[in-house]
């Protein structure tokens, strides 16, 4: 099974992200700042980072560059979240060591699409789990979650 790890400080978004990977079979698990997500990114093995980029003590550019310096983990795919979506972000991000972006409110389709992308590229079998929900279910989901703190 695809193991995916959420690095994301807000409780709700990680509730969010956590129920969409899961109805899309993925095998989930979670850290709350960016020295927890390197420890379980070593404990964990996963096989794709989902790492949110306004995090405490150890943001996201700080995580990314951490993986990238570690042989070990140099090729693990990392998709940053953020609510950072002025003009240029997304470049800065990507120039930062990102496998991919995207903005939040996050929207299911868009995060299927990323996931499936940069699976495929490691040459994941289990790139696309059949869905337990269909897409507009999760849509459904992430639309309501969009009060949520975006950061």
């Amino acid at each position: 099974m695809t193991k995916i790890l959420i690095a994301e400080d807000n409780p709700t978004n990680r509730e969010l992200f956590r129920e969409l990977l899961k109805a899309r079979g993925y095998d989930v698990s979670e850290a709350c700042d960016g020295p927890e997500a390197l420890q379980m990114v070593e404990q964990t093995q996963p096989d794709l980072l989902l790492l949110d980029i306004g995090m405490p003590v150890l943001d996201g550019f700080a995580v990314v560059r951490a993986i990238r310096e570690n042989p070990r983990l140099a090729n693990l795919p990392v998709l940053a979240v953020t609510a950072y979506a002025m003009q240029g972000d997304r470049e800065r991000i990507l120039s930062s060591g990102f496998n991919g972006y995207l903005s939040k409110p996050i929207n299911a389709k868009l995060l299927a699409e990323e996931l499936d992308r940069l699976l495929s590229k490691r040459g994941d079998a289990k790139a696309s789990p059949t869905p337990s929900q269909t897409e507009s279910e999760l849509k459904k989901q992430a639309v309501s979650a969009s009060g949520t703190d975006r950061n």
